[in-house]
């Protein structure tokens, strides 16, 4: 259909803990998201050859209902649907608030949820087609995905986050760059501490850094962070010269420099 890859590819997710307020259920950093789009715009502007697809967590919308619901595990009863339902619907009104904002910065985004062009069995993606977000690209539009619920073979309906889409979609699209923005300057040696932000992280010092990591005063924190990492080196090893930067997007000019070649934070790569 199209040639791959598709070069000066990014991936860019604007993390929920970012772009949302965790501790008030429902709440946009409306001031962070217009610093965020502004950036973006800016980064295209100085390179009209950069190709995006951006990518956005939940936050404190789709995550409140879907930790009530118990919606990954799975969707069986009338009650979990109506559930399944609730958390399609928080996830879609803060996609439909990042949609907005993007646009008033006068960037051609379009919004692809998962839940319309995925399905998984046991949380693992089974069908998918993907041709339109291609098509988008290739049209100089900017795809717009998000953590979302999914239907399941076997469970009936789960979740599937935004770096597990990202994953998906990089075995296709062959990015150059996956651009992780949060509140964390990057992966730090200790947390909750954060003496040192780690500057690199390869299959050579992966070890070290998971000890490091295990050995944090915060095991809920480091946990996530751990799987984090290891999902990203997995997506490495599969996709040869692939970057990933993980780095704080609260920094005004962060995302406009990594958007533009520098790499903030974390970065984890292969040789």
């Amino acid at each position: 259909m199209y040639p791959f890859p598709m070069d000066n590819l990014y991936f860019l997710k604007l993390g929920g803990s970012l772009i949302t307020d965790k501790d008030q259920e429902r709440t946009v950093r409306q001031e962070i998201l217009h610093q965020l789009a502004a950036e973006i715009k800016s980064a295209l502007d100085l390179n009209p050859s950069l190709k995006l697809v951006i990518g956005h967590g939940s936050g404190s919308f789709g995550h409140p209902s879907a930790s009530r619901h118990k919606t990954r595990q799975g969707v069986q009863t009338p009650r979990q649907r109506l559930g399944f339902a609730e958390v399609w619907k928080d996830a879609r009104d803060l996609n439909q608030r990042v949609i907005n904002t993007l646009s008033e910065a006068a960037l051609p985004v379009l919004s692809f949820p998962p839940s319309s062009w995925l399905t998984t069995r046991n949380r693992l993606i089974q069908q998918s087609f993907t041709a339109p977000i291609l098509s988008a690209l290739h049209a100089g539009l900017i795809p717009v995905i998000q953590g979302d619920v999914i239907f399941d073979q076997s469970l009936g309906g789960t979740i599937l986050s935004t770096e597990e889409v990202f994953t998906h979609l990089a075995r296709t699209f062959h990015p150059c760059r996956i651009l992780l923005a949060g509140i964390e300057a990057g992966i730090w040696d200790s947390f909750p501490a954060r003496e040192r932000v780690i500057p690199e992280i390869t299959p050579a010092n992966l070890p070290q850094v998971v000890r490091s990591l295990s050995g944090s005063s915060s095991v809920d924190v480091t946990g996530g962070m751990i799987q984090k990492v290891n999902t990203m080196m997995t997506l490495l090893a599969a996709n040869p010269g692939l970057k990933i930067s993980i780095f704080s997007g609260l920094q005004p000019g962060t995302l406009r420099s990594a958007l533009l070649g520098e790499f903030p934070g974390t970065t984890l790569s292969t040789p």
